[in-house]
């Protein structure tokens, strides 16, 4: 129920925004009652123009072919966030000389809260609001141009994730033909690709020298509110994954070779089963992943299926793959009503089942944070919003018998889905050393990217993927990260959070009960604690240094020795 801003604003005007602002900006705060409503009515109109921007965003995903739905998110980018810039910072200048800061910093919440504005008003800088508007219009890019992608195979129209299946099917020459049109298909805009990474880059590198920092590292890092660990502990991540990880999926990857009695494995074998199985279908249509999502959620916990029972009554997700759809998968809060949006591109694989459950897991964590009191305690650090996503992938497999009701297949899908984990992690610290190299070397060629692409791909890679004939694909696998051309530096928070997950699932087979209550728990706080007192709260040590990732890949080798 909104108190502060009218009930009918819809964010149509700038004008229609700028009363509000003008009200905080002149308001009286000399008393700590005073001061505390303004917080609330600056958090209530932020909710409101956030979600504001959300549904237009979402609108614009799920149909990229819709020239008036991408006016209308452009409208938000280019009219309303370049005013509010300027408005933000002088509110935030005018909360941090309040003379009730200190008393109010004494609750961790309002403390954690306030050390990320006093970090956005260091990094605020006028000259810095049209860049990011431009960057802002740039990377939208990505998603037009990958929505786009489409093959025709067999008298059908696919979608990349719909083509992907395929990528599992037994018959080698298929897996060839379709791996063959993909690839052909995303070449296409390789160039284009190239080009809008090249602006984005040189953008963010302006914006990090407006604001006084050496590299856009060092800015995004502050911009991240990366409090609680280091460029150095990322370089170490980096260095144990290779040496304590990488092996691992070299152990998969010699297994694999075996059964399918090759000497190097093909591009187009990565995703088959060496088995000669058929892929795994769980599930023939979202609405179906729906269903049987929610009676999982409901098994593990009965909130947890109430979260999703009201997102589908709602109709707050959207998750076919469709033609002009936006690529990947999000939960994207929103919090003004308090019910999040899940997006993805389901087409009837295990890894849309997992993506389901992780978006779930998304979708609990922003209904236990929604009645925090300001929506800065619910603006979550990824770290911790990976770890509830993340854990909820591993503690909901015993449960996927709903999608699976033969045993085997369940089997299947459990290993898949541990082996997933091993193989993903060299993928996030790859993507995180090439950002590293990228924005402190901002003046590099694009041939020079693509060799130090090729270089950390040898580093993370096992050398047991014959890309002869196929270079170009490799030289530009990176093209298909979303993150690193519209979150940049958000990514090896999925593996820091991924070894949080892998711990509460530990928790979880040695008292089931107490790892829910701690996990729970651990999400209701949002961002009103420290990253490590989230962390303890849900029963763990934020810790990934190469000491905690050497029994976690001894528990992982366990594992899937048990599944095998």
């Amino acid at each position: 129920m909104r108190k502060f801003v009218a009930a009918d604003f819809n964010c149509e005007s700038w004008n229609s925004v700028e009363s509000y602002l003008t009200d905080l900006q002149n308001r009286d705060i000399s008393s700590k009652e005073s001061f505390k409503q303004w917080l609330l009515d600056k958090s209530e109109l932020e909710a409101v123009l956030e979600e504001n921007m959300a549904w237009r965003y979402i609108r614009m995903t799920i149909n990229t072919l819709d020239q008036k739905l991408t006016e209308s998110y452009q409208f938000f980018v280019t009219e309303i966030q370049p005013n509010l810039a300027p408005f933000e910072d002088s509110l935030n200048q005018k909360m941090m000389t309040s003379p009730w800061i200190d008393e109010l910093s004494k609750d961790k919440a309002y403390s954690i809260y306030f050390r990320g504005v006093k970090s956005a008003l260091e990094l605020f800088r006028e000259e810095n609001i049209a860049v990011e508007t431009e960057i802002n219009t740039l990377s939208q890019q990505f998603g037009a141009i990958s929505g786009k992608q489409m093959i025709s195979y067999q008298g059908k129209e696919l979608t990349m994730p719909q083509a992907a299946n395929y990528l599992k099917d037994p018959n080698e020459a298929i897996r060839k033909e379709v791996y063959d049109l993909i690839v052909s298909r995303r070449l296409q805009d390789r160039d284009a690709l190239d080009s809008l990474f090249d602006q984005l880059v040189k953008l963010r590198n302006q914006v990090a020298l407006n604001a006084d920092c050496s590299d856009y590292r060092e800015y995004k890092f502050k911009a991240l509110g990366r409090f609680d660990y280091t460029v150095a502990d990322c370089l170490a991540f980096h260095d144990a994954i290779e040496q304590l990880i990488v092996p691992i999926v070299k152990q998969l990857n010699e297994k694999k070779i075996q059964k399918l009695s090759k000497v190097k494995l093909k591009p187009w074998d990565l995703e088959v089963d060496p088995d000669g199985l058929a892929p795994l279908k769980p599930f023939k249509n979202g609405e179906e992943l729906l269903d049987k999502s929610i009676s999982v959620f409901q098994k593990l916990d009965t909130y947890f299926g109430d979260c999703l029972k009201t997102m589908k009554s709602g109709g707050f997700l959207d998750l076919d793959s469709k033609a002009g759809k936006a690529p990947g998968g999000y939960n994207y809060p929103l919090y003004e009503s308090g019910i999040p949006f899940i997006f993805m591109n389901a087409a009837g694989a295990q890894r849309d089942l997992t993506t389901m459950v992780h978006e779930g897991g998304h979708a609990v964590h922003s209904f236990l944070s929604k009645d925090l009191e300001l929506t800065g305690f619910k603006s979550l650090p990824s770290e911790v919003a990976e770890l509830a996503s993340m854990s909820m992938e591993l503690l909901t497999m015993e449960l996927w018998s709903e999608f699976y009701t033969d045993e085997s297949d369940l089997k299947r899908a459990k290993l898949e889905q541990i082996e997933s984990v091993v193989k993903v992690l060299p993928w996030i610290a790859q993507i995180d050393a090439f950002q590293h190299w990228m924005y402190t070397n901002p003046n590099h060629t694009k041939e020079e990217r693509t060799q130090e692409w090729l270089n950390l791909s040898k580093r993370f890679g096992t050398g047991m993927v014959d890309y002869d004939g196929y270079e170009a694909v490799l030289e530009s696998s990176w093209q298909k990260q979303l993150h690193l051309f519209e979150v940049p530096f958000y990514y090896i928070e999925y593996g820091i959070a991924q070894l949080g997950a892998l711990g509460v699932w530990n928790n979880y087979k040695k008292d089931s009960q107490k790892a829910l209550i701690d996990y729970k728990n651990a999400l209701s706080l949002g961002y009103t604690k420290s990253i490590p007192e989230i962390y303890e709260t849900a029963g763990l040590k934020f810790d990934f240094s190469r000491s905690a990732l050497e029994d976690i890949s001894k528990n992982l080798l366990n594992s899937i020795n048990e599944l095998n």
